[in-house]
């Protein structure tokens, strides 16, 4: 069970995200995370969103360079060291984590860790035997 992630890829200059962020808001499309990477010439934002395909062809008709991937999706405890424990059993079982970010959830003591792991499938069997479950699109409803 996996979260669908949209990459988009920006010129780095000043008032992109801007543009990007207004154009979604313009067509209704509720954010419910981001990340955002950076180099010299370009970033990537990447978002979660409510409407992941659609979004999608929405960017592309509006000649915006982007991807979707399926991302890993664990709910955590929104405490310390719950992150610390799910990229540990992870480590020990040599699933490499290309990158990850989070966010909490309405429920209250909640988050969900979002990752990009090079084996989906794998990460998710690693997973199952944990107290760490993988969650997807669902939980962005909470």
């Amino acid at each position: 069970m996996y979260i669908r992630q949209i990459s988009i890829f920006l010129a780095n200059k000043s008032g992109t995200l801007a543009e990007v962020t207004d154009f979604l808001y313009q067509h209704n499309v509720n954010l419910r995370s981001l990340s955002i990477a950076d180099t010299a010439d370009f970033g990537i934002l990447r978002v979660i969103v409510d409407r992941p395909e659609e979004t999608l062809a929405l960017l592309k008709e509006a000649h915006y360079t982007c991807t979707i991937t399926d991302m890993l999706a664990v709910r955590i405890d929104d405490v310390p060291g719950s992150m610390a424990g799910v990229v540990r059993v992870l480590a020990d079982n040599d699933i490499s984590i290309e990158y990850a970010y989070a966010f909490t959830t309405a429920q209250a003591g909640t988050a969900i860790i979002l990752l990009r792991v090079e084996n989906n499938a794998a990460a998710e069997c690693v997973l199952k035997d944990t107290p760490f479950k993988t969650v997807g699109p669902e939980v962005l409803n909470v």
